[in-house]
């Protein structure tokens, strides 16, 4: 949709009460609607993007609650004022870039154990397979944050950054477990 000529994407404005439901009918709405990123206005009240990605999921979530005892309603919106669509793109880039900025306070922990096997001279295949998983963390934890970054949020760049860096590090090490591996297994054994 288009205000004066600027496109306003309409979002999804969700409603759920789990009254009547299992307990655990709570968590699993939390925990759906933040892995969609959803913005939250207030207690049971969250905005997505109106987006297909996003629509078949949440309605599969009401339905889900509605099955299960509590009630929801999702209805399609637009903003129309432009500030004040901004001002959403805004909380919602915030959001992104304040999980983005969590990854770089915790890629410097994995160089530092990899710079720190390095000096150890601790460069095995157990210390590669153990900074690999670490690393394959990373790599699935923006992958989910890059899913609900609907926005572009700011913060993308430097995090992908960041954990490139430990890929590079880490393929390092790696090279280094295996040239000492390969050293080990050529020195003859000792009678």
């Amino acid at each position: 949709m288009t205000e004066g000529g600027i496109a306003t994407e309409p979002f999804l404005l969700i409603s759920v009460s789990t009254v009547g439901g299992p307990s655990g009918l709570r968590v699993t709405v939390w925990r759906t609607l933040r892995a969609l990123g959803g913005l939250y206005l207030q207690q049971s009240v969250c905005l997505l993007p109106a987006r297909d990605e996003v629509s078949r999921p949440v309605r599969r979530l009401l339905a889900q609650v509605q099955a299960k005892g509590g009630t929801g309603q999702v209805l399609t919106i637009t903003i129309p004022d432009r500030d004040e669509h901004a001002g959403i793109v805004a909380q919602f880039n915030a959001e992104r870039d304040a999980e983005y900025a969590e990854i770089l306070e915790r890629t410097p922990a994995l160089l530092d154990e990899i710079t720190t096997e390095t000096a150890r001279g601790r460069a095995t295949y157990a210390e590669v397979e153990e900074s690999e998983a670490d690393l394959d963390r990373f790599r699935t934890w923006i992958s989910k944050i890059i899913a609900r970054d609907y926005f572009n949020a700011a913060g993308r760049a430097t995090a992908e950054a960041a954990i490139e860096r430990c890929a590079a590090a880490l393929a390092d090490f790696e090279a280094a477990a295996v040239a000492a591996e390969t050293d080990s297994s050529t020195v003859p054994p000792t009678a």
